[in-house]
């Protein structure tokens, strides 16, 4: 009977990380394929690359406050409710593309689409600590997860340009997206998620969140997401503008630049929850992050002959950054809170994704030419590695992380 009852839970949990690796993988196909959907749109409503660029920034606005305000309802309602309530909404909106035909009612979607992914965004994170038997299986794990994200991220703008190819128009990509959704919440319907225990008598709810924004713990993770996010933004967004005149004998590199990049991101994720498993994770932290560095400053000085082989390099070194962060930040607070913190981190994390690209376009405006956008990015990667070398050396979450192992693992 014990047997029985071991392979049930063992099948159930199997499930569970199936669902979350899909739910990441699905929606990074519809946010990472706004690069390729742009242009088509400023072609169908003539638009300026100011009003186009909306379709990149007002989801990821949506995604920062629907974390931050809504994070809380992972840990008030619980995983499975919060999940499916994201997802749900995220199916209903996806469908609604069929119907409309303006500008204005596309973005209006998306940001509706950056709320409910917010949403179930967060209870997705929370989920990985229940399912997690350490805080570093948690960090292992989610390098897994965001792998699956950097899959998407790859499907998504293929799909996109295959739709493109055979006349069929770019909205259909948030149509499949949809009933990919409608297929997790079948199967979320009938899984037995894990109890979140709670130990604290402390009220769950939006005033708990502010609350946190004192922790140094939770501030200082979201920061470095904050900065991580800004400096991947400037690779995917920006780079194709700055080898665009390239000319030398490396074209076929430099064609498949953003390819190369999101492919090592990928692998370098998959890799990375080996690597988290076996390694010290502040260590791994700071090493990559001055590779990244390394590389940005590489093709700021050099320009665009190297930075055609820089700058995707640093997908490969990017990989376990954000996974890491995000994880390690999570887990320095119980399980009962990690919707909240979830919602803390996705703020930050979709607050860099808006404002490092803007900053870029403004500085690379204000001088003249997009290296001077990758002298800001290099800037930002310098930061993130005073604070991984910072992390390494003061090892400040080395108590916590032992005391909540213990405690709520």
């Amino acid at each position: 009977m014990k047997t029985s009852s071991n392979t049930e839970s063992y099948q159930n949990l199997t499930i569970i990380k199936w669902l979350t690796f899909l739910m990441f993988l699905m929606f990074a196909m519809t946010t990472d394929a706004v690069g390729v959907i742009i242009p088509e749109v400023m072609k169908q409503f003539k638009l300026s690359m100011t009003a186009a660029g909306l379709m990149h920034y007002s989801p990821m606005v949506a995604i920062a406050l629907g974390g931050f305000f809504l994070g809380f309802v992972a840990d008030r309602l619980g995983r499975k409710k919060t999940i499916i309530i994201g997802l749900s909404l995220f199916a209903l909106n996806s469908y609604l593309y069929i119907i409309g035909n303006s500008f204005a009612f596309f973005l209006s979607l998306m940001i509706v689409a950056g709320i409910a992914i917010g949403i179930f965004k967060t209870g997705a994170l929370a989920l990985i600590g229940d399912i997690s038997k350490s805080t570093t299986e948690h960090t292992s794990t989610m390098n897994n997860v965001e792998g699956f994200f950097a899959v998407g991220a790859i499907i998504g703008p293929a799909i996109v340009t295959y739709f493109l190819s055979i006349g069929v128009e770019w909205k259909w990509l948030y149509v499949v997206a949809g009933t990919l959704c409608l297929i997790l919440i079948a199967i979320a319907l009938f899984v037995k998620y894990p109890v979140t225990i709670k130990k604290t008598e402390e009220p769950v709810n939006l005033k708990g969140t502010w609350l946190m924004l004192k922790d140094p713990y939770a501030i200082g993770f979201s920061i470095g997401a904050f900065l991580y996010v800004s400096v991947e933004c400037a690779v995917y967004v920006w780079m194709p503008t700055l080898i665009s005149g390239y000319e030398g004998n490396a074209v076929f590199i430099a064609t498949y630049a953003l390819t190369i990049f999101f492919v090592l991101r990928a692998i370098g994720r998959f890799l990375g929850s080996w690597v988290m498993a076996k390694f010290n994770w502040a260590l791994v932290l700071n090493i990559f992050c001055f590779l990244i560095l390394v590389c940005f400053i590489g093709s700021v000085i050099w320009g665009v002959r190297v930075a055609i082989i820089l700058l995707p390099l640093t997908g490969l070194f990017m990989s376990v950054i954000y996974p890491t962060l995000n994880s390690k930040g999570i887990s320095c607070f119980p399980k009962a809170k990690h919707g909240s913190v979830a919602g803390i981190i996705l703020f930050f994390t979709a607050s860099g994704a808006a404002l490092g690209p803007l900053a870029m376009g403004a500085v690379s405006d204000i001088f003249g030419h997009i290296k001077y956008g990758f002298v800001l990015a290099s800037v930002f990667a310098g930061l993130l590695f005073l604070g991984a070398l910072l992390n390494y050396v003061l090892n400040p979450t080395k108590q916590r992380l032992q005391q909540l192992d213990q405690s709520e693992y």
